[in-house]
């Protein structure tokens, strides 16, 4: 019965759309033209501008003859000079807002976990003006307490303003700034700090703990800075030898030295302006040298895809600022007079995990205009509206669903759907501040499913682009009239894309129909290499013809209107004891859009003919799962149950089936994890992708036991 009212209505929908459409068609056709988003969404956007299907692939706008892009501004060739050059046309505007906690408590949770909830107030606000000066006195602060230009200093904190106040210090006052992510373990940390040979370590309170741990195995450190926003660290648990300090602190002795007007260092083009530690996600984190011109080329090219950038946008910065991504992108819009707002990914929405039920996520106050987003994060938000959906009852769940495929439906032809937007999507878009007007997904590959899902529910574009932390974050974004899914864009206009034959895994740009390969880029946003690694560097990078590439190890294929597909990874591809080749990468991709995975691992080992997986599950879909199976029990011993296991394998199987996967790829054993892997465990990097070699030592004997059965 339940059924066939649905069906009902669906039809009835389905009658009043087509209603619809014939009394608006005309009037909008011509008002609205979708044909000219089909004829933008359908041009030619990137050629070979030397006819090989190789490449080097540019960007229409600048083809064979233009120089690539370098700059953002003709009269801005450092970072520092983009600062300079907001405050002088925005100095009053507001510029960093933080919000304020207003308090914080224990919740008891239904697994007997305590955890910490808080009620957060409105954001405060500094301009341009008054962030220009916290910069300027930090900066001659610094140099009182004895940094030197050209010489690296370290930032090891959370994303926050005076993350950015620090950094553009730095590079106002030529001090390189190393950057490590606040989640790294001990080992990494102690790694990044004495293989640079940083002497200033700016830090927040909440990550001394690590520090003061292993302090004493750092001996080039002779100052520490800390941001106090919390409880400040003690003296007594660092040697005799090392200054502490507050931010606050260095800033008013650097306020006094500033009346003395010391002369300020400028960095040039080609001075270092980071080193950028990776997550590790293959190994020991890896030193990325970028210069100031690898910065301003890679914002270059990023930027002309961000039509309408200005003083009028909000951005959401809660990304890790050790990133280049959330870097980049946070210092593009300061030099665009946009603002930005400050939040984490556990205080982001309404729902979040360290949000009291009841009060306000950070979207919900702030209501940015613009927003960054690493593809789990918009996993997370299509599998919570779905189970919503499903949850609801017949009416609104037919009503969405048929407003979702309808909308699909339009969106593929060029057209919008106002109605549409107002009356069954607002709620959803609301859930992100109900202003979003463009997101941009990087980090990882986005499936087709969730980017289509955010374009609909969200009422926005959402640009997949590719890059990595050795090309500045630049490579390429997809445009906003771009309609197509699945696919990350055609070359920016600083950069230049060629694909080398790779052979063993049967890539060659001679295929057909499309030419595929290893990704190389080249251009000014290729980085310096390596930090003390020079054969890492001579190996991951090539001087072709004057232009200085980075060997991406990712495959590609260019489509025939220059777009780019990531289609593999050269370290992702293992060949199994039946010959075949597995993209693991692939297979997750697939995988983890079965609903109820939270996380998901696929091993592959070519001593072994098939492949094993890992999944961290949504907790109530498990127990629900085991419930409807007659299994109860502790989660934990859920997790273990076989019957859950062999159902949930079931389920993954008919997934990859569905999704095209090759009979061989799909795993045949399965291990359910009862907790998530975080950063902090060190199985997943800060935008959570998982290392696989600390997957594969941490869960070793798992793996060897579930070969053997």
């Amino acid at each position: 019965m339940a059924n066939l009212l649905e069906k009902s209505m669906i039809g009835l929908l389905d009658l009043i759309g087509c209603v619809y459409e014939l009394v608006v068609f005309v009037p909008y056709y011509f008002l609205c033209k979708p044909y000219k988003k089909m004829e933008n969404s359908q041009r030619i956007k990137s050629k070979s501008i030397s006819g090989d299907p190789a490449g080097p692939y540019r960007a229409v706008e600048v083809g064979g003859n233009q120089k690539l892009a370098t700059t953002l501004f003709e009269d801005c060739i450092t970072v520092d000079d983009l600062l300079i050059r907001s405050v002088q046309m925005y100095s009053s505007y507001r510029c960093l807002g933080t919000r304020d906690l207003l308090s914080e408590e224990d919740e008891m949770q239904s697994n007997g976990k305590i955890f910490k909830k808080v009620i957060m107030g409105e954001y405060r606000w500094i301009t341009f003006e008054e962030m220009f000066t916290r910069v300027t006195h930090f900066g001659s602060g610094l140099l009182a307490m004895g940094q030197k230009p050209k010489k690296n200093i370290l930032i090891f904190c959370e994303t926050k303003a005076e993350w950015m106040i620090a950094a553009q210090a730095c590079f106002k006052f030529n001090f390189p700034v190393v950057t490590l992510y606040s989640t790294l373990g001990k080992e990494a940390v102690l790694h990044g700090v004495n293989e640079s040979e940083v002497s200033h370590i700016i830090v927040s309170t909440a990550l001394t703990s690590k520090l003061k741990d292993i302090i004493q195995k750092m001996p080039n450190v002779t100052h520490i800075i800390y941001i106090g926003d919390g409880k400040s660290p003690k003296k007594s648990d660092f040697p005799e030898s090392i200054q502490l300090k507050s931010m606050e602190e260095v800033e008013v002795v650097g306020a006094q030295i500033d009346n003395l007007r010391v002369p300020v260092t400028k960095p040039k083009p080609d001075d270092l302006a980071v080193i950028m530690y990776t997550s590790g996600s293959t190994g020991v984190p890896k030193g990325v040298l970028i210069s100031h011109r690898n910065l301003m080329s890679g914002m270059a090219g990023q930027c002309q895809k961000i039509v309408g950038l200005g003083p009028k946008d909000t951005y959401v910065g809660y990304l890790p600022l050790a990133h280049v991504l959330e870097l980049s992108a946070e210092i593009s819009c300061l030099a665009h007079g946009a603002c930005i707002g400050f939040s984490s990914p556990l205080t982001l929405t309404d729902n979040s995990s360290k949000i009291k039920k009841g009060s306000k996520g950070d979207l919900s106050v702030l209501k940015p205009t613009l927003m960054a987003a690493v593809p789990m994060i918009m996993d997370r938000l299509y599998k919570g509206v779905w189970e919503k959906v499903n949850m609801g009852g017949s009416f609104s769940k037919a009503l969405f669903e048929w407003g979702y495929d309808y909308k699909k439906k339009r969106i593929e032809k060029g057209y919008t759907t106002p109605l549409l937007d107002k009356y069954v999507f607002s709620k959803i878009y609301s859930v992100l501040g109900g202003r979003v007007r463009m997101m941009l997904s990087g980090g990882a590959p986005l499936s087709e499913k969730t980017q289509r899902f955010m374009n609909i529910c969200f009422c926005c574009p959402v640009l997949q682009g590719y890059g990595l932390t050795e090309t500045c974050g630049a490579g390429t974004i997809q445009e906003v009239d771009d309609l197509s899914t699945g696919r990350v864009g055609a070359p920016l206009i600083c950069c230049e894309i060629r694909l080398r034959d790779w052979p063993e895994g049967n890539y060659t740009s001679k295929d057909k129909p499309h030419p595929r390969g290893e990704i190389l880029v080249g251009g000014g946003n290729i980085v310096q290499g390596y930090h003390k690694m020079p054969e890492k560097t001579k190996e991951d990078f090539t001087d072709i013809n004057g232009t200085w590439y980075f060997c991406s190890g990712d495959i590609g294929q260019m489509d025939p209107d220059g777009c780019l597909r990531v289609i593999d990874r050269k370290k992702d591809l293992v060949k199994l004891q039946v010959g075949e080749y597995v993209a693991v990468g692939q297979v997750e991709t697939v995988l983890k859009m079965v609903p109820g995975v939270e996380q998901i691992y696929v091993h592959a080992d070519s001593n072994h003919e098939f492949t094993l997986v890992f999944i961290v599950p949504n907790n109530k879909n498990l127990e629900d799962l085991a419930e409807k199976l007659g299994v109860s029990g502790e989660f934990e011993d859920i997790c273990k149950d076989k019957k859950v296991e062999s159902e949930v394998l079931k389920k993954l199987t008919e997934s990859g089936i569905k999704g095209d996967l090759e009979r061989f790829a799909l795993p045949k054993k399965l291990k359910i994890c009862p907790e998530p892997w975080t950063p902090e465990s060190g199985l997943v990097t800060d935008s959570f992708k998982v290392k696989r070699k600390s997957f594969e030592e941490h869960f070793k004997e798992d793996i060897e036991e579930m070969y053997k059965k």
